[in-house]
């Protein structure tokens, strides 16, 4: 039978695993990429890691999303996050909007409008819990637009849309005279990354904003509207954090774990390794792509140094041609299905359910770690 999870780490991640194994307290950061339907595969993983595995720990850990990871990770910060993870999953699977006659697709002012109320139905009355959360820090990521793209516009968008695009080819950091990343945080403190990469803002995340930020982190240009001028932040349009970061590859903040193994050792004379130094990132795909407009330029879809201290957890190819449609989810199914909203959850739970190999299986090797199954990142 294929296995369904693949596990690849950066070489700092290996020779920790290779020491120590995985444990939950080595866990420091969790990110969340955007990828829309894709996401839903790793409900299974979400659901054993912070409902069963994470517990087991006390370290603090930082919660890094963008559009549907911002979803999932400000959803690990809810009471009894287990259940709001299979609420999240109904949710997303079941969504459904009205078609325009003859569109094959809803209008932008429409998705908007019913995501806003969706999100509104979801952390309603629950937005403290997220804020609050004893050990996680919630960080959403937003882009932020300028000049053209500061106020959404029917000629001025597009315009602006085709010139980031233009000069992220060129240079990804150059594409920040278009947008900027602007990452709400729910608690005091440096980001988990560093900034050195990309035109940076780091903005309270509060009860006041939380449900404009998320919103705005999920807000695909031309799909959904954007957002503007949310409280707290500097005024202009923001839109989905994808664009600057799809895949969030970003440089965390994790210590070097051969350093900081050197000066702890134990009773039994191993090194310890320092608590919560490590990325953990359960992924729809092994490559981490910077930003959405990279997704066609595939020699920035390489592993760099950044990404030394991470483990990322994802679908094995060869599976994924197992599920409906032989493909993960994703959001063209929107128009492949039309008015046919049944069939496409359908197919979106059978997906999902069979997704609940992955987090068994993380689980088995987590008790029985396998380094012929840790493939270089």
């Amino acid at each position: 039978m294929t296995q369904a999870l693949r596990i690849h780490a950066g070489p700092r991640a290996r020779a920790h695993i290779e020491r120590h194994g995985l444990g939950p307290a080595d866990v420091g950061v969790i990110p969340g990429a955007a990828g829309g339907p894709k996401g839903l595969i790793l409900g299974p993983l979400d659901r054993f890691i912070f409902g069963e595995w994470l517990p087991r720990s006390s370290q603090p850990v930082h919660l890094v999303g963008a559009s549907i990871g911002a979803w999932r990770m400000a959803t690990a910060c809810l009471d009894n996050a287990v259940a709001a993870f299979e609420r999240l999953e109904h949710d997303y699977i079941h969504q459904d909007y009205e078609l325009p006659p003859g569109q094959k697709r809803p209008t932008a002012a429409h998705v908007s409008e019913r995501f806003g109320q969706n999100l509104q139905a979801f952390y309603g009355g629950r937005v403290q819990e997220v804020l609050g959360h004893p050990r996680f820090r919630l960080h959403i990521v937003t882009a932020r637009g300028r000049h053209l793209l500061g106020r959404e516009h029917g000629v001025a968008t597009p315009l602006g849309y085709l010139g980031a695009f233009l000069t992220n080819t060129v240079h990804r950091k150059a594409m920040g005279a278009w947008l900027e990343r602007v990452v709400f945080s729910s608690a005091q403190g440096d980001l988990p990354f560093g900034t050195a990469d990309y035109r940076t803002r780091q903005v309270p995340l509060s009860a006041a904003n939380f449900m404009q930020a998320l919103q705005a982190s999920c807000s695909i240009p031309f799909v959904l509207q954007a957002v503007h001028d949310i409280p707290g932040a500097p005024r202009g349009a923001y839109w989905d954090g994808g664009i600057t970061d799809y895949h969030l590859h970003l440089a965390y903040k994790t210590t070097n774990l051969i350093a900081a193994s050197a000066d702890q050792t134990s009773a039994t004379g191993q090194k310890d390794p320092e608590p919560g130094s490590l990325v953990l990132y359960p992924h729809f795909q092994h490559r981490v792509v910077p930003g959405w407009l990279d997704k066609g330029l595939k020699w920035r879809h390489k592993a760099t140094p950044a990404l030394d201290g991470m483990v990322v957890l994802s679908p094995d190819p060869d599976w994924v041609r197992t599920l409906p449609g032989a493909k993960l989810p994703d959001r063209k199914d929107f128009t492949d299905y039309g008015t046919n909203a049944k069939a496409r959850a359908r197919a979106w739970g059978q997906a999902a359910g069979a997704a609940g190999r992955l987090a068994n299986e993380f689980a088995e090797w987590l008790a029985r770690p396998d380094m012929g199954r840790v493939e270089p990142l």
